[in-house]
């Protein structure tokens, strides 16, 4: 059985549309990368997207030229491989996608160009404390895990790769890992077969790495501004009570309706820019508040989010806080399904990750359906294993 034989299709079809958007996500991420090259995976997203493809040059290039979008990016269990062109295009747009990852014409060119744009991404990278925070706080989160690598790797492990490596990687770790194809659009492309869901994605099962205790410290706070990361574990993508974690994120996010804005900008005046989110992985999962605050304010910051998850631990949201939270969250998966290409993204990205179909309605409904309680739980699970980084650190 070849690669592209094991690839799950799911498809959304709607005539309406007059673009169709495509989205290969494969289950290889940055926690997948040997130990002393982190970024590998990084670099091979790189060399996908640049590499010479059935003689049309570089496939970003030719769909650019095309008029279409194209993006590829590496997150920590998947990479994700996308693009958005005229219907007429699909066909051949499917194809090209389809033979640049899965069998590409690398070449050491192509190599030393992109491992030098990766280089520079990551010294850019370390140059914007609003990155360098969240890699921290995920490292302090999960030492010594897989989950606690910098997704973009580091300058010493890109510095030390070569082409034999990557193709060593593409062929035995990417092309053996679990692949799922999605497309919105108003027809599907020739060649593909597809029933609305993706089976279970078919490839090399890893198996899980449970993390080891938080790593927390005491942050050293700066005499400039700083973005301090607040926040602990949430649990793995699969766990069945996932959405309390989504929930609680609105309930403490950055829009007007959240508590965290009443206390944190309007009450104490500390912060004008800050989020929440949350993110399952296999193990586990990473759920934080981060926050750009002035010199001086990031104690205060900090002990406002630290009370406002005491409070909901103790008794829970209001039921008009909770209610703005629920809608928040639905908008949110609103928003992205009826964007043609995040649609295509949600689809082929979940069809990785969930044990059975990925359906819109039903997480609407899982949604709609925390609790109170619900709440309770995760701000009590959290607020017992706080974990806060600030970058810059004081000198």
């Amino acid at each position: 059985m070849t690669p592209a034989d094991r690839i799950s299709v799911v498809t959304a079809v709607d005539g309406r549309f007059r673009t169709t958007s495509v989205c290969l996500g494969v289950a290889y991420g940055a926690r997948h990368d040997p130990a002393d090259r982190g970024g590998l995976a990084h670099v091979l997203e790189h060399l996908l997207m640049s590499a010479p493809v059935s003689g049309v040059g570089p496939l970003a290039q030719h769909i650019e030229r095309l008029g279409g979008s194209v993006n590829a990016e590496t997150g920590p269990e998947q990479m994700l491989f996308s693009a958005q062109v005229d219907a007429d295009d699909a066909d051949e747009v499917v194809d090209l996608l389809l033979r640049a990852v899965l069998t590409p014409e690398l070449d050491a060119a192509t190599f030393d160009t992109e491992r030098a744009a990766v280089l520079r991404e990551i010294e850019a990278a370390a140059a914007d404390p609003m990155d360098t925070v969240q890699d921290a706080f995920l490292s302090a989160l999960f030492p010594d895990h897989p989950l606690g690598r910098p997704v973009g790797g580091t300058a010493a492990g890109v510095a030390a790769m070569d082409l034999e490596g990557v193709r060593r990687v593409h062929r035995d770790a990417l092309l053996t890992s679990p692949m799922a194809l999605a497309v919105v659009g108003p027809r599907m492309p020739a060649g593909l077969n597809a029933t609305g869901h993706a089976p279970p994605a078919a490839g090399t099962p890893r198996p899980p790495v449970l993390p080891g205790p938080a790593r927390p410290a005491g942050p050293a706070w700066p005499d400039a501004f700083a973005w301090v990361a607040v926040g602990g574990r949430s649990t793995a993508l699969t766990d069945t009570g996932r959405h309390r974690y989504t929930v609680l994120a609105n309930l403490l996010g950055g829009h007007a309706s959240s508590v965290l804005y009443r206390e944190l900008r309007v009450g104490a005046g500390l912060a004008s820019s800050f989020q929440a989110w949350d993110r399952g992985y296999t193990e586990a999962g990473a759920w934080r508040v981060l926050i750009g605050v002035e010199s001086g304010n990031g104690p205060e910051a900090v002990a406002v989010v630290t009370r406002e998850l005491d409070a909901l631990a103790t008794a829970g949201p209001t039921d008009a806080d909770l209610e703005a939270a629920r809608r928040h969250a639905r908008m949110r998966l609103l928003r992205d399904t009826e964007t043609p290409l995040e649609h295509a993204r949600l689809l082929a990205s979940n069809a990785l990750s969930q044990d059975g179909p990925w359906d819109l309605d039903g997480e609407l409904g899982k949604i709609a359906a925390v609790t109170r309680d619900d709440v309770r739980a995760a701000a009590s699970a959290l607020r017992d294993g706080l974990v806060t980084v600030v970058r810059p650190e004081a000198a």
